[in-house]
């Protein structure tokens, strides 16, 4: 019988929990948004890790903006956050963290709204048809 989850998933889980921590406690960069972690890939042979971010712009920052500036604070603290989280997992080798925009949620959001206009439109059309009748 198989394993229910292989290892490189609960490393990758225990990587986005304590990273998510790590980041709110120790990384103190003004230009570093509301950032979430949305998923953590670690490769097969443990050498990297994935690391997804999803970010809130704060104030009258552009979204564009944003992500782009936490993108690089957090990949300058990548050998920062890798040594914390060498502290707490006890692996042989940490992996290196690799950190990109999880892009899934606004693909989400504009398939929500283009739904959404469809069937609003579709409502609309259709008090139209009827009076044809």
């Amino acid at each position: 019988m198989a394993r229910e989850f292989k290892r490189t998933d609960r490393v990758g889980d225990q990587i986005q929990r304590d990273l998510a921590v790590l980041i709110q406690r120790e990384i103190k960069d003004p230009r570093l948004g509301m950032v979430t972690i949305s998923h953590a890939k670690v490769s097969k042979d443990l050498s990297y890790a994935d690391i997804y971010i999803t970010v809130l712009a704060l104030g009258d920052q552009d979204e564009v903006e944003a992500i782009a500036a936490s993108l690089k604070v957090l990949r300058n603290a990548a050998g920062f956050l890798r040594a914390q989280l060498a502290r707490g997992i006890k692996l042989r080798v940490m992996p290196e963290l690799r950190f990109h925009f999880d892009e899934s949620i606004e693909r989400g959001r504009r398939l929500h709204s283009l739904i959404e206009d469809a069937y609003r439109k579709e409502n609309e059309r259709k008090p139209e048809s009827d009076n044809e009748e």
